[in-house]
């Protein structure tokens, strides 16, 4: 994969680094999602999609080797408190963890 795919990581930075896996949930820009029950919308896109609306796939959690990919941490950084409630929310209602 060329291109940069965003991925919010949900795992502890303690596991990530010890494991060298993060587990999260992958992110885009694909307008289909506008109506996806399980993808929230978490802000605009920066870069090449600028302007686009970024949406977090709650229904397709997924774990990868980080260094083996060398990943780097998205400029975003974190999601707002109010945002990341939502993603869980949406992740608890596939997988129901509390």
């Amino acid at each position: 994969m060329r291109d940069v795919h965003p991925f919010l990581v949900l795992s502890p930075r303690i596991f990530n680094q010890k494991t060298s896996l993060v587990i999260g949930l992958p992110m885009t820009t694909a307008e289909y999602n506008d109506d996806n029950p399980f993808a929230v919308a978490v802000g605009t896109a920066s870069g090449r999609k600028a302007g686009q609306t970024s949406y977090v796939l709650c229904h397709q959690p997924k774990s990868f080797d980080w260094r083996l990919r060398k990943a780097k941490a998205h400029p975003l950084k974190y999601l707002s408190d109010v945002l990341f409630a939502q993603v869980c929310a949406r992740l608890n209602q596939i997988i129901q963890l509390a």
